[in-house]
């Protein structure tokens, strides 16, 4: 992490934050700037390790003074139409729309794995409480395509997971 003591680097400037804040505060300007460059700044002092996506491109202008580093990180993510993702201690920044689809993708898959997972079946048999009344109860309790149905007359619970 980067130390607090007052300095500046291409129109960037930290200073220590007022007593009551634990978050870096940053004055920066530039003009035009690429966005990849204002990103790996911001990075930096934050102490932030980052991946940048190949698609990010966005040029803007910033003129900020003593505003909170997480609050200019946000701002020029959403200026661009870019998002990020932290896994790890490691900052990823994309455009809003790929991280979206990577993350439709994820819950297909994760569907998928669940419906094609090997079940189990188990005989549950009761002694002190009747199945029909037990099942619907039961069926409450369990994820997603699991089957619970019952014998009545061995008063038994079949769950199927």
């Amino acid at each position: 992490m980067l130390s607090l003591a007052p300095f500046v680097l291409f129109g960037l400037s930290l200073a220590a934050p007022p007593a009551a804040s634990d978050e870096t505060r940053i004055s920066i300007q530039v003009k035009d700037a690429d966005v990849k460059d204002v990103i790996a700044l911001l990075a930096e002092a934050g102490g932030v390790q980052l991946v940048l996506d190949p698609e990010v491109s966005c040029r803007l202008t910033l003129a900020l003074k003593e505003a909170p580093l997480g609050s200019v990180l946000d701002s020029v993510l959403r200026a661009c139409g870019l998002g990020q993702e932290q896994e790890g201690g490691i900052l990823r920044i994309a455009r809003v729309s790929r991280l979206s689809e990577e993350a439709r993708q994820r819950r297909t898959l994760e569907e998928e794995r669940l419906r094609n997972r090997p079940r189990s079946m188990s005989l549950e048999r009761l002694s002190y409480a009747r199945a029909q009344e037990i099942a619907p109860l039961l069926r409450k309790l369990l994820p997603d395509g699991a089957e619970v149905v019952f014998d009545a007359r061995t008063n038994t619970l079949i769950i199927i997971n």
